[in-house]
């Protein structure tokens, strides 16, 4: 066996959710974005991983858990709701057994019915939070967790250097206090990178974080190995590149791996396909059909839904394996390719979505674990390691300045900055100032001061959400995004008046108190 591989392979998954929390009503449409990402993809992908483990395969996974998303995850409120959530579909999932038993459709309802037995199961194993599972998890070598932006704020469109500074501030503490440890790593929000960003990095003790591929290839001066090895930018944090190839066979309408006909096919839904009185009670209680996860047809090919063929798992969980290890062939080809070139092996780094595998790509946790055993059979040629591990190993790099940069389309800010949603900016750009305004006039607030300033900041990170903005941008929930944006505005602005005329409201602090709980641990002064 070699002493060192052809090729190092970093798969990178990025979950976050924005912090979406109402405990105002009893069942709100938009949480369960948040109740099907536990179900489909946290849950699938920690139980690989976990697998992995038992099997002694060495698995390495670099895995962003944003902020909202760990906020969320350990609120009691949501934990309930969630369990209410997966119980009643169990319901259902009980129901469809029998129903569909001498069907095409028996293994779907028999495997959708156990799947949400094991959730169950995992909430009552981890005290309903399963941040537990990811922390053991990470202490047993396979999973190296990173954090994100605070409120998945994009940087590049922000105003001031300390609104910056705040969003990566606020977030490694709140890592700290859910992982125990500060983190090491962390993912910008939609890999938005502008030069100055690593000094912020560098003061919260952060080593590496990611950048799209031109982000590295427009850097100064010109990379002397492309992607294909990290970069130290002049403060001593590294950049990693993505890797075009491996992102391709993933991502790609035409070949990617995911369009494959056996898959099951997204939007095709018993919340549809179902005798309304059969799935009445089961939907939102406005009573309007909508998805409930449970899906019965596989993609088939570019046909109508009414026409789908009916999804069998076996065989689509076995393409999974195949479409792995098909990808880990290409990456050793690829690895040793480029280590010809380059003179030392190369690091992939394959970033996606952790939404894609299990919630879009149902089969997709199955092809990340699959990855893993198939790397660990190529005789050492191509290495998983997580972003920590390979700064370890391969500590020699060229310093560079990348590029400023995002990994969203055309590879800029238009997604976030164009005539759709640059309403926003001029109420967040004002947000700043006064948040930066208040902080410096009042450096040793206490009591009900403290507690409306600390509610300022909440209310700015809140708004700063890059989320409102790509929603306003893609067209989904349009509504929802400018009402999320307009509270937190409203919310600030009231404070902001508050404080500076000395008036207060006891009922106002408690009220955020309660509907705003994100980031407890918050301290304005991060502003300062």
């Amino acid at each position: 066996m070699p002493t060192q591989p052809d090729g190092y392979l970093m798969l990178v998954l990025h979950a976050h959710l924005p912090f979406v929390r109402h405990p105002e009503e009893p069942v709100f449409l938009e949480e369960g974005w948040l109740f099907e990402a536990i179900t489909e993809t946290y849950i699938p992908i920690l139980n690989r991983l976990e697998h992995l483990k038992r099997d002694g395969v060495p698995a390495r996974l670099t895995m962003t858990w944003s902020p909202p998303l760990c906020e969320m995850l350990a609120d009691p409120l949501l934990q309930g709701r969630y369990r209410h959530h997966t119980a009643r579909l169990l319901e259902l999932a009980e129901q469809e057994v029998p129903a569909k038993a001498h069907s095409p459709f028996a293994e779907a309802a028999v495997m959708y019915r156990d799947h949400l037995r094991f959730c169950l199961g995992v909430l009552d194993r981890f005290g309903g939070n399963i941040l537990g599972w990811v922390r053991e998890l990470r202490d047993a070598g396979v999973l190296e967790p990173i954090t994100c932006t605070a409120t998945h704020g994009f940087l590049p469109l922000m105003l001031t250097t300390e609104a910056r500074r705040a969003q990566i501030q606020i977030a490694a503490a709140n890592y700290e206090k859910h992982f125990g440890a500060r983190p090491r790593g962390i993912w910008l929000a939609e890999c938005g990178y502008v030069p100055g960003v690593e000094e912020l990095l560098k003061e919260a003790g952060i080593r590496f974080f990611f950048v799209d591929t031109h982000g590295i290839y427009y850097g100064d001066p010109r990379p002397r190995c492309g992607v294909y090895n990290h970069v130290y930018t002049p403060c001593g944090v590294a950049a990693f590149g993505r890797d075009p190839d491996s992102s391709r066979s993933v991502w790609s309408s035409e070949v990617g791996y995911p369009g494959n006909p056996v898959y099951r096919e997204f939007y095709r839904d018993l919340g549809y396909d179902g005798e309304y009185d059969y799935v009445r009670q089961f939907l939102h209680p406005d009573g309007i059909r909508r998805n409930l996860g449970l899906k019965y047809h596989r993609i088939t090919g570019k046909i109508g839904l009414h026409e789908k063929l009916p999804y069998v798992p076996s065989p689509a969980f076995a393409k999974a394996m195949d479409h792995a290890a098909d990808f880990v062939a290409n990456r050793v080809k690829q690895a040793q390719h480029l280590k010809g070139l380059l003179g030392r092996p190369p690091v992939i780094v394959s970033p996606y979505d952790a939404e894609l595998f299990g919630h879009w790509w149902f089969e997709g946790p199955q092809f990340i674990e699959s990855i893993f055993r198939c790397a660990a059979n190529t005789g050492g040629a191509l290495k998983a390691v997580t972003g920590s591990e390979y700064l370890t190993e391969c500590p020699v790099a060229q310093v560079q300045v990348p590029s400023a940069s995002s990994w969203g389309d055309a590879g800029y800010n238009g997604v976030w900055l164009n005539p759709g949603n640059d309403w926003i900016y001029r109420h967040l750009h004002a947000s700043e100032e006064r948040m930066l305004e208040v902080a410096r006039r009042f450096p040793d607030a206490t009591g009900d001061l403290k507690r409306a300033l600390d509610h300022m900041a909440r209310q700015l990170l809140l708004m700063q959400s890059s989320d409102w903005a790509f929603i306003l941008t893609t067209g989904s929930t349009v509504p929802y995004a400018v009402r999320r944006t307009k509270d937190h505005v409203n919310r600030f602005t009231g404070l902001y008046e508050q404080v500076l005329g000395n008036r207060i409201s006891g009922d106002t602090l408690r009220e955020l108190d309660w509907r705003d709980t994100i980031f407890p641990e918050i301290d304005y002064r991060a502003y300062r």
